[in-house]
């Protein structure tokens, strides 16, 4: 059941509170990229919850000690509360940060979201050429994103810009942070793209080669040198071309708690995907409850739940297994080990995928086109 208690693997297992509240206001966006990690079914999930129902998540997760606050989408931009829901989170003293492809954003939101109290304010770009940009996206956004990005400066946010990466922008890395030098960012996140909802659906078009990851990881090396002290650049090599598993949410129910949309309650944003899950929604449970009461809360904390080799693994406490979802979708099985650790039964089967994906593209074998992200698209994808 979602609300009752149950982990009898770790009788001793001390749950912390979480610290990090994502709250994804709704999947509705006007952006289309092939990559975004919301889920594929979205369209399922369109009763979104109320601006007041928000404010009471909002205080009830601060009660708990959430102190940063992710306000995320798909575009949270299109929610008009958002200026009542930042003041909110301010008030009861969380770190807010915003989310956001900057479209449908203006100088007068951005005053507004000052006023009310947000303190960061991150903007993607789909690439560094706006032919690519927009052909990410979806949509002519580029040139939009640019004039925004130079009002979160002018308007004194820390200039944070996000780019995520994938087999047709990989190229792009020195121009990216080009780009990011001539907007005087202060971070900048070359962010892989991870294989959830949409970027899974389209994963055969998306991986990237490992010539690609090899080359973008010594550029990045090299702008972070000679940009040091100026602007922090941060790169992080995809998972599927690693040895080790990253920890994934700092470990299942450990710091991290998403809000969906329509109220579910979930340890990350893909975890709904998981078979024999029913995550308790904040519509008929406390915060409280839910963080310390949910048997899928609970499910995959601390160790007792784990299959070997992790039972045994000395990393296990460094990088709790890997990821669940991503267990999941690789071997059917979300107690498994994450196949990307090269510990697992089920690597060489991943590297083989990853193999065969590269000698596919690099021989011009036909692919599938991309699949857009939308609502439209959404519904097919359920109904198939």
């Amino acid at each position: 059941m979602a609300g009752s208690h149950s982990h009898k693997q770790d009788e001793d297992l001390k749950i912390t509170p979480p610290l990090w509240l994502l709250a994804e206001l709704t999947y509705k966006c006007p952006l289309q990229c092939p990559y975004c990690s919301n889920p594929v079914d979205m369209a399922k999930y369109s009763n979104e919850l109320s601006t007041e129902d928000w404010l009471r998540v909002l205080r009830e997760a601060r009660e708990l000690g959430a102190t940063q606050l992710g306000l995320s989408g798909g575009e949270p931009l299109t929610r008009p509360d958002l200026d009542i829901i930042i003041k909110e989170a301010r008030d009861l003293g969380f770190y807010t940060n915003l989310i956001t492809s900057g479209v449908g954003m203006d100088e007068e939101k951005i005053k507004s979201f000052k006023e009310a109290g947000l303190d960061h304010i991150q903007v993607s770009f789909q690439a560094s050429s706006e032919e690519l940009n927009n052909f990410i996206a979806g949509t002519d956004a580029f040139q939009h994103k640019l004039e925004m990005a130079k009002l979160v400066k002018k308007y004194g946010y820390p200039m944070v810009l996000c780019f995520v990466l994938h087999r047709h922008n990989e190229d792009q890395v020195a121009e990216i942070l080009d780009l990011a030098i001539a907007l005087e960012a202060d971070y900048v996140e070359l962010a892989t793209t991870q294989y959830y909802g949409w970027a899974m659906h389209n994963k055969e078009q998306l991986l990237p080669t490992r010539e690609q990851i090899e080359r973008a990881e010594k550029i990045a090396h090299e702008y972070q040198e000679k940009m040091k002290g100026k602007m922090r650049i941060f790169y992080v090599v995809p998972d599927y071309f690693e040895d080790r598993p990253k920890p994934c949410m700092n470990g299942w129910g450990n710091i991290f708690l998403t809000i969906a949309p329509d109220g579910t309650a979930l340890p990350c944003h893909s975890a709904r995907q998981l078979p024999g899950m029913e995550f308790p929604n904040v519509r008929d449970y406390s915060i409280e409850h839910i963080w310390y009461g949910s048997s899928d809360f609970n499910k995959f904390r601390g160790y007792g739940w784990m299959k070997e080799p992790c039972r045994s693994c000395d990393e296990k406490e460094k990088d709790f297994g890997g990821c669940r979802c991503q267990a999941y979708m690789l071997t059917g099985d979300p107690a498994n080990t994450d196949p990307v650790c090269s510990k697992s039964p089920n690597h060489q089967a991943l590297l083989d995928d990853v193999a065969r994906i590269e000698s596919d593209f690099l021989n011009h074998v036909e692919q599938k086109p991309l699949v857009f992200r939308n609502m439209r698209k959404s519904k097919e994808l359920v109904n198939d």
